[in-house]
């Protein structure tokens, strides 16, 4: 039987993602398990400008890799050397993408087995207090000559990996060398227990950075699955590199249903605005419909940009849509249009003048502006969604009041609920915006089997 080698590899780049940035220099250690059997290195030229930064970082500069070969040129000799090998590598999925991409780019298809020293050294040598490479070198007294040159990075992982092959008492570096292994497709920095713990249920997710900063929200039907998608495919658009990088620890929270999953993530995104949250973003409110009193005591109702330190009326995605119902308001109610604002005037534009002679009586005006907005007020609903719960003991509320998201809970199975006070004290109340409430109609309407406690007003 042929026994198993392993090409060793560092690379250094133009920048942090293959789609992107260019490999400047690349090393390759062939392994036989044993010891160190062959050893290559070359400078590689980009094509392009090496950043300044880049330049501080690992000192090669533009002049250095000139006359070097470009990687076309020697993407036929690095293959020859990587295939049949186990691909190892500190961190294996950078090097996997840029090499697998530049392969790709001059013509070869390349699909090795994988290991990843971060993740093996975690597994083996629990416990550390860092797993970058510079810091294990320190840490286990390895010799790291040349950092941040492919080829002395390349010859500390080939020493850290025969120290792993020794201290593996458990076998764990063949099991993730089976193409099936799970945690190979896990970022770097995500320690594999936070994702075998997430169950198979409804829920909501949290990734976290380095500093236990919530970087993103997402909701699922199935918490594990989901999860999991993040982490599959070759993609090489170097914001899911990115995002990959910063994953460092994982949290859930199991919801009873898909809807109250999509609650929780839209209510954390907006309270914890979450980096890598972009998708829910789009869905503010940008205008509302406001009401005041002029010194003179007339009444006006006004369309404008929404507030922080005032509350609407009602708010809305477009002004084009609060303006609508401000003149069916006016219409319907027969209120004077100079008690109507519109909005504030372009750039540059005077505002709108009105011939302020012959007003409305103060009192009869105010009137119809109070009856517009008592019929607001009168044809918001107020009902219950009751739905299962998280396990077969309880079922999930969600209260919505005077037209808006109340909140949602849980309520024992054997609760009998003859009021809405009762039932609002399992309802955990939080913020509601015009995007929910979307939600919370259609739902509604789809499954009216599931609405109690319906009124009006």
């Amino acid at each position: 039987m042929k026994k198993t080698e392993y090409a060793i590899v560092d690379i250094e780049t133009t920048g942090g993602n293959a789609g992107g940035s260019r490999i400047t220099e690349i090393a390759i250690v062939i392994h036989n398990g044993t010891e160190v059997i062959d050893r290559w290195e070359t400078l590689v030229n980009p094509q392009k400008e090496i950043p300044l930064p880049i330049f501080a970082l690992t000192g090669i500069n533009d002049d250095m890799v000139r006359d070097a070969p470009i990687f076309e040129d020697i993407a036929e000799e690095v293959l020859q050397r990587l295939e049949g090998r186990i691909f190892v590598a500190h961190n294996v999925n950078f090097d996997y993408s840029f090499i697998r991409h530049e392969l790709a780019q001059a013509g070869f298809t390349w699909t090795p087995k994988k290991l990843c020293t971060v993740r093996a050294t975690r597994k083996i040598r629990p416990g550390l207090g860092s797993y970058s490479l510079g810091n294990l070198c320190n840490t286990l007294d390895i010799n790291l000559e040349h950092r941040h040159r492919a080829g002395g990075d390349a010859d500390a992982t080939a020493i850290l990996f025969s120290r792993l092959l020794l201290w593996d008492e458990n076998g764990e570096i063949d099991k993730m060398i089976k193409k099936s292994a799970p945690d190979q497709r896990l970022p770097p920095n995500l320690p594999p227990e936070d994702f075998e713990q997430l169950p198979e249920k409804a829920g909501v997710y949290y990734f976290y950075d380095q500093y236990k900063k919530v970087i993103y929200v997402g909701k699922a039907v199935n918490l594990k699955k989901r999860v999991a998608s993040h982490f599959t495919g070759h993609n090489i658009n170097p914001q899911r590199q990115h995002f990959l990088r910063d994953i460092h620890a994982i949290s859930y929270e199991v919801c009873g249903t898909e809807l109250l999953a999509l609650l929780l993530e839209c209510t954390e995104i907006k309270k914890l605005w979450p980096t890598y949250n972009r998708a829910l973003k789009r869905f503010d409110a940008k205008f509302g419909l406001y009401h005041y009193e002029a010194r003179n005591g007339y009444r006006y109702l006004a369309v404008g940009k929404l507030s922080k330190f005032q509350e609407c009326i009602e708010a809305f995605d477009s002004e084009y849509a609060g303006i609508n119902l401000l003149l069916g308001l006016s219409q319907q109610f027969e209120i004077d249009p100079r008690f109507c604002k519109y909005g504030l005037p372009a750039d540059g534009e005077a505002p709108q003048q009105y011939n302020m002679d012959d007003l409305p009586e103060v009192q009869v005006h105010n009137e119809k502006v109070q009856n517009a907005l008592d019929q607001i007020q009168n044809n918001r609903p107020s009902f219950a969604l009751i739905d299962k719960g998280r396990t077969a003991d309880e079922r999930s509320c969600i209260w919505v009041e005077n037209g808006h998201f109340y909140g949602m809970g849980y309520l024992p199975m054997d609760s009998t609920l003859n009021d809405i006070e009762e039932l609002k004290d399992y309802i955990t109340p939080y913020k509601s915006n015009q995007y929910i409430m979307r939600l919370l109609y259609t739902y509604a309407q789809k499954y009216p089997n599931k609405v109690k406690f319906s009124t009006k007003g």
